[in-house]
Parts: C-alpha cells; structure tokens; sequence
C-alpha cells in the first residue's frame, strides 16, 4: 500500500512538473489550474504516503534515502504552497517541481525496505533535529528557484527588449529580491536550530557535540553562505543579483551535503 501511493504521488507530480514547463512558455489559467490541482493531489497521496509509512516504521520515516529524500520533497512542496498563498506567484512551480520530481524519481530509486532503528537514532532528537534541516533547506530550496527567476528576469531587463511573453509574467526584480530575502529569513533560523539540535544529539550519543563529520562540515559550510548574505544585505546593502547567486550556490551545496555524503558512505548520517 505505501508503496502503491508513493508511485500515484510521483506520477502526479511528473504531471504536474509537465504542465509547469509548458506554463514557462505558454501561462494560461486554464493550465495554471491544471498544474496547482496535479501538485495538490500529489501532495495529499504524499502526506498519506508518508503517514502510511510512519504508522508502519513507528517512527518517523525519515532514517534512510529514501524516506529521507522523499520527506525532503514534500516539505519543499510545503513551502512551495505556502509561497503561492501568499504572493500568488505560480511560474515560480516552473523551476521548482522539475527539482521535486527529480528528487522523488531518485528516491523512487533507493531501497525502501524498513528497518529497526539503530541504537544512535533511538532519541527524540531524531525528529527535533531532522524536521529543522528539512524545512529550513526546503526554504532555500524555494529561494534557489526565485534566484534562477531573478537572474532570468534581470537579464531580459538589461538587454532593454519590449516585454513579452515569459518576461513580462515575471515579478519585478525587487518582488523577487524581497521574497528571495524572506525565503532565507526563514530557513537560516530553522538551520542554525538543526545545527544546534544535531550538536546537542551527538553529546548525547557520542559523547561530544561535534565530530568533523562530513555532513557536519557542508552544513556548517552552508550556514556560512545564509549568514553572508543576510549579513552582506544588512551591512553592505548586497540584493540582487548577488543575493540571487549565492542562493543558488547555497542550494548547490545543500544537495552535494546531502547526496554526496550517501554516495561517499562517509559519517554517521550516512545511516540518517
């Protein structure tokens, strides 16, 4: 059964990321509400799915690849709803669910057998910490697909042609820096708070609060980038194209933190 509605949700978000790239090219309303209604299915079964396997796992489905790339979309497709609520920007879905199907499609691909927890990820702060990471990066996921719509935006602006089509259905260049900047006021929190609550975790479970773990270090690595563009706005008035750039690289790293460690097989989270 789990497995049955995950695959009914990635097949309604491939329709979904289907119809979002034709929206690039051609927005109607008519395929806007095709695209909000395939992603709403997809992530109603997704939320059963999830709920399913935790209610099967007893715990929170979230300790391997698989559950933990799929829990990672969802809770991009999360922010991604609450973003539409509020700034009705739906071509934003055009560069964010082609990232949320490839991440479905990949943990499609990982084994997702259910196992016993180890003895390390018996601990409350499994959820604490690991719902923190999560959200916060699914915040800068959003923030990276708003920096692609900035950069794409300015450059049709500086190339001073008549607007048209695609570009004149882009928000301003200063809707997209305010969004891109609310995006990163909200996931740099809930990040430092999982770096906060992983360190507390391993105390606990290792005996010290860090341990140069590979994961550990990107994280750290990405908190820097968050807290240089916060602070660069802030202090220097960075916005912009640079605000945009270094979202997009924050993401980047993001992804390598979190697919590259599961490759390498290197580190205690390698198991989460």
């Amino acid at each position: 059964m789990g497995v049955l509605l995950f695959e009914f949700a990635l097949t309604f978000y491939f329709a979904a990321t289907i119809v979002s790239v034709i929206e690039l090219f051609k927005e109607t309303k008519i395929t806007s509400r095709i695209m909000i209604s395939l992603a709403g299915i997809g992530f109603a079964i997704h939320t059963v799915s999830i709920v399913y396997r935790y209610i099967s796992a007893g715990h929170i489905p979230i300790t391997n690849a698989h559950e933990a790339t799929s829990f990672f979309s969802w809770c991009i497709v999360f922010i991604f709803f609450i973003l539409e609520f509020r700034y009705r920007i739906l071509l934003i879905s055009s560069f964010i669910m082609p990232v949320v199907f490839i991440l479905m499609l990949s943990s499609s691909l990982m084994p997702r057998e259910i196992k016993p927890l180890t003895p390390m990820l018996q601990s409350y702060w499994l959820g604490i910490h690991t719902v923190l990471a999560f959200l916060g990066n699914a915040a800068f996921a959003l923030a990276f697909g708003i920096g692609f719509m900035y950069i794409v935006q300015e450059h049709y602006v500086k190339s001073k042609k008549h607007l048209r089509g695609l570009f004149d259905r882009l928000p301003s260049l200063q809707t997209l820096d305010e969004i891109n900047y609310r995006l990163i006021t909200f996931g740099f929190p809930l990040l430092t708070l999982a770096i906060i609550t992983g360190a507390l975790w391993a105390e606990s479970a290792l005996g010290r609060y860090w341990s140069w773990d590979p994961r550990e270090v990107l994280a750290l690595v990405t908190w820097f980038i968050y807290a240089i563009i916060l602070h660069a706005r802030l202090t220097a008035g960075w916005r912009g194209k640079k605000a945009a750039l270094l979202s997009i690289i924050g993401f980047l790293t993001i992804l390598i933190a979190f697919f590259g460690i599961k490759l390498l097989g290197k580190g205690y989270h390698v198991f989460i």
